[in-house]
C-alpha cells in the first residue's frame, strides 16, 4: 500500500537535481501488484503515462520538468533511484553540504 503523491525532484531554479533515474528490480510484476510510476507531461495534465516497475525497466526524466507520482503498490517493489545533480559549491558553501 506505499504510495509517493505527485511531486518534482527538484524546484524550478534550484539547479541541483538535473536528470532522475529509476531502475526497477521486480521479477514477475503483474498489474495486480500495482506500484506504477505516473509520469505527467505537465502539471496540469491529469492521465500520465504509467510506467509499470517491471524487472529491468529503466526511466529517465528531466527532475524539474515532469511532476511524477507513484500509485499504492500490493506486495514488495524494490528499484535503485538516483539523481545526476549540478555541483553548486562555492567558495563559502559546499554542495552536497557534508
Amino acid at each position: 500500500g506505499a504510495f509517493y503523491k505527485r511531486h518534482v525532484d527538484a524546484f524550478r531554479g534550484e539547479a541541483n537535481r538535473v536528470l532522475t533515474m529509476v531502475v526497477y528490480l521486480n521479477p514477475d510484476w503483474t498489474a495486480d501488484d500495482g506500484g506504477e510510476l505516473v509520469l505527467y507531461t505537465s502539471d496540469t495534465d491529469q492521465e500520465g503515462i504509467k510506467v509499470v516497475p517491471a524487472m529491468g525497466t529503466v526511466v529517465v526524466f528531466l527532475s524539474e520538468e515532469f511532476p511524477h507520482e507513484v500509485l499504492p503498490a500490493y506486495r514488495d517493489r524494490f528499484s535503485i533511484a538516483g539523481w545526476y545533480r549540478v555541483n553548486s559549491s562555492t567558495t563559502d558553501r559546499i554542495d552536497p553540504p557534508r
